[in-house]
């Protein structure tokens, strides 16, 4: 049976590309995710082959959660008592139709209709779903063990905050939660986070979450230059360049990897090739943080900055934030016999003449120092 077990079969063509990787299933609970029925049997038994799924689609950083029509106090108390119940966010457990509920979810995710995937043993409730939402994928309950071997369940690359992505939503949500109920100066909310960033050096581990933030920030990306993986393995073994990732915590859990910084290191200047940091950190002023750290390590190192800026339609807060750091236009040979920076013709190289930098305060920065020997 076909993924899409409630709609018609397309015809026959050409190859399809690769399906869209999922990124949330919402499950039935009645006769899917257990056998039973809640309010009828009393008893419901969770299968050892749904629990090892749920817990490989979440090692996958694939979010799981729920539609089901019981009552909703109850069968959370279930789940609470079969020790699954932490692997669901935004579970809509109630009355209405399993279409609301699964449009909920994917609003409340913000998660595109076509990344979300639906498993329930009704016919008529996968039929209601895929009507009100064509792009949602169905797939009837007896096909659950089958999930994570199918490719739409299966990324191509599994990254360290992946495999914390639940985690870090739900740290999330706790986070958003304690700022809705703070009263008081966002700096004085900022500090209450007990944030710690901490910059370090890329590894192989980190590499292809760094190509993530290269890709798909846009917002704080200065350049909008996408780096490959293999250009980055490239720059990691140049040893005149830093490929530097920052990773953020605080006192409701990670954020994971929030920042890039590819610099390459001549003897009288530094340039920023590329600074990129996940917009989910914009409020925070991570960019800030990062830059400014970057200036106090060029100012002990007796060099001069420059920074390729590219504008683009949506980066204009990165520009600010370069400006607002002392990055300006003025013209020095400090430029002198550096390649043109990459990217089309849009991109400038801004200047600045470092001076010592105060520490941040309103998180704890754990970096490297940058002032050893220079290519």
């Amino acid at each position: 049976m076909e993924a899409r077990s409630v709609r018609d079969d397309p015809p026959a063509g050409p190859p399809e590309d690769p399906p869209a990787t999922v990124k949330c299933l919402v499950w039935d609970l009645d006769d899917t995710l257990w056998s039973g029925i809640l309010l009828e049997d009393g008893e419901v038994r969770l299968g050892d082959a749904v629990r090892e799924v749920i817990a490989e689609l979440d090692s996958r950083g694939i979010l799981q959660s729920v539609a089901s029509k019981n009552d909703p106090d109850l069968a959370w108390r279930r789940l609470e008592r079969l020790g699954v119940a932490e692997y669901f966010v935004h579970a809509r457990i109630g009355w209405g139709p399993k279409s609301d509920a699964v449009r909920d979810i994917a609003e409340r995710l913000n998660f595109a209709e076509h990344t979300i995937a639906f498993i329930d043993d009704q016919p008529a409730e996968r039929a209601e779903v895929a009507f009100h939402l064509p792009r949602v994928r169905c797939y009837p309950a007896e096909r659950a063990a089958e999930l994570p071997a199918l490719p739409e369940f299966s990324p191509p690359v599994v990254t360290v905050d992946a495999r914390r992505r639940r985690e870090m939503y739900q740290a999330g949500l706790a986070r958003d939660a304690d700022r809705a109920g703070f009263t008081g100066p966002d700096e004085d909310f900022l500090r209450s986070l007990d944030m710690v960033l901490e910059v370090a050096r890329a590894d192989g581990e980190r590499l292809t979450r760094v190509e993530e933030l290269t890709l798909r920030t846009s917002q704080m990306n200065a350049t909008g230059v996408h780096y490959s993986d293999a250009a980055l393995r490239g720059l990691l073994a140049d040893p005149g360049h830093e490929v530097l990732v920052a990773t953020l915590t605080d006192r409701f859990g990670p954020h994971g990897a929030v920042g890039v910084l590819l610099l390459e290191r001549h003897p009288p200047v530094w340039n920023v090739k590329l600074l990129a940091t996940s917009c989910r950190v914009v409020s925070f002023g991570v960019g800030s943080v990062i830059l400014r750290w970057l200036i106090g390590q060029a100012a002990e190192a007796g060099v001069h900055l420059l920074a390729d800026f590219r504008p683009t339609e949506r980066n204009r807060i990165m520009e600010v934030t370069y400006r607002f750091a002392g990055f300006g236009d003025a013209p020095c040979r400090c430029r002198d016999g550096l390649a043109e920076p990459a990217g089309d013709e849009g991109t400038v190289r801004l200047h600045l003449e470092p001076a010592p930098q105060q520490e941040p305060t309103t998180m704890r920065l754990i970096a490297p120092g940058l002032c050893g020997t220079v290519i």
